[in-house]
């Protein structure tokens, strides 16, 4: 594989890996027990912590893409092992 099918295949774990951890230790106003802005939604973050965030998907993504590479190098998965089309035919 080469490196830049590396990183950009990593990359895109990264992404998904940032949008599963967005949501986890985000707490409201109300949750805090802080005041809100006028006009402020109800369900605003808090405590929103980007660099939190991006330390936690880049955890996440590295241990996403050690497993994608495992599975490259030993075969685990293949694109045979994908194809439902001879399970569900009779």
């Amino acid at each position: 594989m080469k490196i830049t099918s590396i990183i950009a295949i990593y990359g895109l774990f990264w992404v998904m890996a940032a949008f599963i951890v967005l949501p986890f230790g985000v707490r409201t106003h109300d949750e805090l027990g802080q005041t809100k802005i006028l006009g402020q939604a109800d369900s605003a973050p808090g405590n929103f912590n980007p660099r939190r965030i991006a330390f936690r998907a880049t955890i996440l993504s590295a241990l996403m893409f050690g497993f994608y590479y495992a599975n490259y190098i030993n075969g685990w998965i293949t694109v045979a092992d994908l194809d439902l089309t001879t399970y569900f035919s009779h």
